[in-house]
């Protein structure tokens, strides 16, 4: 595949991009801006003339105690996670049609399990599941696949600041999971929905969690 990746941090994005080669096209951008969804969408079709596979990867909304979170913080966990899912989608859809392609979102096991120290990503992980399920629907009628995909720990550099405070042990322990993930873990389902095997999924909300939901 030809790959576009968007991200706030540049650097990081180019070093990204670097490592997969000259197939890939590195888009600094903030998704929280209104037009960056159509912006990135634009920049792939004037790089690789089409659009085959929409991943919604975006967002990282802050924990706390819900007495000291603020109106500001709830407005960015959902400017960036969820209406930048929803404009990426709205721009890439007419494409995806065309290519009979597919969206995977990445959302969370928040949506399904809210805690108290996740209210802003757990409200947002419910409506980016309910948004999934929601396109899935029309993706049957236009023929684009729409799955979701929720992680629940997995080893990124987020989760490494969290884990400073514990052990390993203690933090599976507490959280009650088989292991944490790693992001290959996710890498590999999200490939194996996107190929011919995967297509019969469709409007499926895949836990990919160790076992942290507990709920049916």
């Amino acid at each position: 595949m030809n790959i576009v990746l968007c991200a706030r941090d540049e650097e990081l994005l180019h070093s990204v991009a670097k490592t997969i080669g000259p197939n890939a096209l590195a888009i600094p951008i903030d998704l929280r801006l209104p037009d960056s969804g159509a912006k990135v969408v634009d920049a792939a079709l004037a790089r690789f003339g089409a659009v085959d596979v929409l991943v919604n990867n975006a967002g990282a909304t802050k924990r706390g105690d819900f007495e000291v979170l603020t109106d500001e913080d709830f407005i960015d966990g959902f400017a960036l996670k969820f209406f930048g899912a929803v404009r990426l989608t709205r721009a890439a859809w007419p494409h995806l049609r065309r290519q009979s392609g597919s969206i995977v979102n990445i959302v969370g096991a928040g949506g399904r399990t809210p805690g108290a120290m996740f209210s802003i990503g757990g409200s947002v992980n419910a409506a980016m599941l309910s948004f999934t399920k929601a396109m899935s629907e029309k993706g049957i009628e236009d023929g684009v696949q729409v799955n979701a995909v929720n992680p629940g720990p997995v080893r990124t550099a987020r989760l490494e600041a969290r884990l400073k405070a514990t052990t390993e042990e203690a933090f599976r322990r507490e959280e009650r999971i088989a292991r944490i993930g790693e992001p290959e873990d996710i890498a590999a389902l999200v490939a194996f929905i996107l190929s011919p095997s995967g297509r019969l999924l469709q409007g499926a909300l895949i836990d990919a969690d160790g076992g942290l939901t507990k709920t049916i």
